[in-house]
C-alpha cells in the first residue's frame, strides 16, 4: 500500500470515529484505542498484508502496527489537540514499522477525531521519569507553529537511531533556544548522563498564586496516594515532589507543608485537632475531583501503573489510600459520596 492510499484509510477510519464520537461517544483512553483498531481492520480487511495485533505488548510504540505503518493513537475527554505522548527512549519501538501517523479522540468540546503524521505532530520534549514527547494535532488553519524535530534541525528518522547520551545533545539545544533567559538546571552536560532531569525552568512553590497552588496539590495528592502513609514514614512525598518538578517546574523545598501545615491544614485555626492530612485532602476534595476528570491518562499509567477511567479515578484512589494508611481509613472520611 502507497503512503497517499494508507492516508486515505486514515481519512475513512477518521471519519467513521468522528460519527461516533459524536453519537455514541468514547468514555476512556483503552476503549478508543481498541475501536480504532476495529476500524482499521474493517477498512483493510481484503489487504492480507495487514494483520492487526489486538493483544499488543502495553509499552509497544506505536500502539497499532500495520506492516510498515504504524498509529499512534492518543485520546482525551478535553478541548484540545495536545497530549503527552511516549518516551523519548522508545525501548519498545517496532522494528517493521517504518511510517508512524498519530490518530487523536477529542471528546471535549465538538468531538472529533483526527489524524496527523508523526514527526509534524511532535511539537514539544517535556521531562518527567524520562524525557517525553507532547504531541499536538496541526490546526487545519494556517500556523507558525514548528515541529519540535524541525526546531532541533534533524529529522524524527534520524533523532530515534542516536543513543540517549546524543539525543539529549538536541534536547539541551531545543531547551536552551526556547528558555534562552531562563534558569536551565539540566542543560550542561554531564559525564555519567542519566535519563532522568530536573525541568527547563523552575519556579518557587512559595511564590505560586493560591489557586494554583491549590490545582497542583489537588493533582499531586491524586497522583501520590502515599502521601497518606504515617507521618514517620520515610520518602512518602518524593513522588510528590519529583511530579511537580519535573511536570511543571515547581520547586517545592517543604513538602510536608502542602499537607500538613497548620495554615493548609486548619485555616480557621479552630484547634479541633484531628489528622492534618486527612483535614488537608478534605478542604480539596473538589480540585481533585476535577483533576481526576481533566488529568492525562498517561500520568496515571505512569504514577498508579495502571490505565483508569475518568468516572473511576477518584474511587481508584481510595482503594490505594486505604492500603497505605494507618490510624485513619480514607474512604471513611473523603469522598463519602463516592
Amino acid at each position: 500500500m502507497t503512503i497517499d492510499k494508507f492516508e486515505k484509510t486514515l481519512d475513512l477510519c477518521c471519519e467513521k470515529l468522528t460519527e461516533e464520537a459524536r453519537t455514541t461517544g468514547f468514555k476512556a483512553s483503552a476503549q478508543f484505542e481498541n475501536r480504532v483498531r476495529e476500524v482499521l481492520a474493517d477498512i483493510t480487511r481484503d489487504n492480507s498484508s495487514f494483520e492487526i495485533d489486538f493483544n499488543p505488548h502495553p509499552q509497544a510504540f506505536p500502539d497499532i502496527a500495520m506492516g510498515e505503518y504504524g498509529v499512534e493513537v492518543k485520546f482525551t475527554l478535553n478541548d484540545t489537540w495536545r497530549s503527552i505522548a511516549n518516551s523519548v527512549l522508545e525501548t519498545q519501538r517496532i522494528d517493521e514499522v517504518k511510517y508512524i501517523y498519530v490518530v487523536f479522540g477529542k471528546m471535549g468540546g465538538i468531538p472529533e477525531v483526527r489524524w496527523g503524521e508523526y514527526e509534524q505532530s511532535v511539537v514539544h520534549v517535556r521531562t518527567s521519569h524520562v524525557p517525553r514527547f507532547e504531541v499536538e494535532i496541526p490546526s487545519k488553519r494556517p500556523t507558525t507553529r514548528k515541529p519540535l524535530f524541525e526546531q532541533m534541525g534533524i529529522h524524527y528518522d534520524d533523532f530515534r537511531k542516536l543513543d540517549m547520551q546524543d539525543k539529549m545533545k538536541y534536547i539541551r539545544a531545543y531547551a536552551r533556544k526556547i528558555h534562552p533567559d531562563g534558569r536551565l538546571w539540566w542543560v550542561e552536560e554531564k559525564e555519567d548522563t542519566d535519563v532522568h532531569t530536573t525541568p527547563i525552568q523552575a519556579r518557587l512553590y512559595t511564590n505560586l498564586p493560591i489557586e494554583e497552588k491549590t490545582r497542583l496539590r489537588a493533582e499531586a495528592a491524586l497522583l501520590c496516594p502515599c502521601i497518606v502513609k504515617s507521618g514517620r514514614s520515610r520518602n512518602k512525598y518524593d513522588d510528590m515532589v519529583l511530579y511537580l518538578l519535573t511536570y511543571h517546574g515547581v520547586l517545592c523545598h517543604q513538602a510536608r507543608d502542602l499537607f500538613s501545615a497548620g495554615s493548609v491544614a486548619n485555616p480557621k485555626n479552630d484547634d479541633e485537632g484531628g489528622i492534618y492530612i486527612e483535614r488537608a485532602l478534605k478542604l480539596i476534595e473538589n480540585e481533585m475531583r476535577e483533576a481526576a476528570l481533566s488529568m492525562d491518562d498517561a500520568l496515571f499509567v505512569e504514577y498508579w501503573g495502571e490505565s483508569v477511567p475518568p468516572e473511576q479515578r477518584i474511587s481508584r484512589w481510595l482503594e490505594k489510600a486505604d492500603e497505605l494508611a494507618t490510624k485513619w481509613i480514607p474512604s471513611q472520611s473523603l469522598f463519602l459520596d463516592v
